[in-house]
């Protein structure tokens, strides 16, 4: 139970800081995201509201990273396995204490795309700040990679574009 209001407080307190940021007119500032043990960075302009992992309907005969559609607020939004799309493996099973931690983070509205992504874990926002070394994203990564960016304690982050990963053709087309 404890774990559950720690859980409810950090996504509250992430929830006011993204919100803060984007008043304040933060000029870098990322959400911190994992997804199978990889990190990612979300430009907070490119990244929508957070969810609490939802079940999702099925949607037939769509390619295996597409987990189907969930209902969120009223609205009807694409369910994506962030890690299953980026490795083109497909979805890894997750346990109830891994649904548990996953959460749904929706594509800004800008972008015109209904769509989340499911992700493991939450791991706060990032600034320029945050790091040590930055680079450009590895030779043969998809378009929609971004800068590289290694941390203190020498983790690395891969920086989405949310907009440009909205925009690829392999990602607008869900029919298998």
């Amino acid at each position: 139970m404890a774990n559950r209001e720690a859980l409810r407080e950090l996504q509250s307190r992430l929830a006011s800081r993204l919100q803060a940021a984007r008043t304040e007119g933060v000029q870098a500032g990322w959400l911190a995201v994992e997804a199978a043990g990889r990190k990612y960075l979300f430009p907070l302009s490119q990244a929508g509201e957070i969810f609490p992992y939802a079940p999702t309907q099925i949607v037939p005969y769509t390619q295996d990273w597409f987990l189907g559609v969930a209902t969120l607020r009223g609205g009807l939004y694409g369910v994506v396995d962030l890690a299953s799309y980026v490795s083109g493996q497909p979805p890894v099973q997750r346990s109830d204490a891994g649904r548990a931690e996953s959460r749904l983070v929706a594509l800004n509205q800008l972008l015109d795309l209904n769509c989340t992504l499911l992700i493991d874990r939450l791991a706060g926002l990032r600034n320029t700040d945050a790091f040590v070394s930055s680079g450009g994203a590895p030779e043969g990564s998809p378009d929609y990679f971004g800068s590289g960016y290694t941390d203190a304690s020498g983790a690395y982050w891969q920086e989405i574009n949310l907009q440009s990963l909205s925009q690829q053709p392999q990602f607008l087309s869900i029919s298998a």
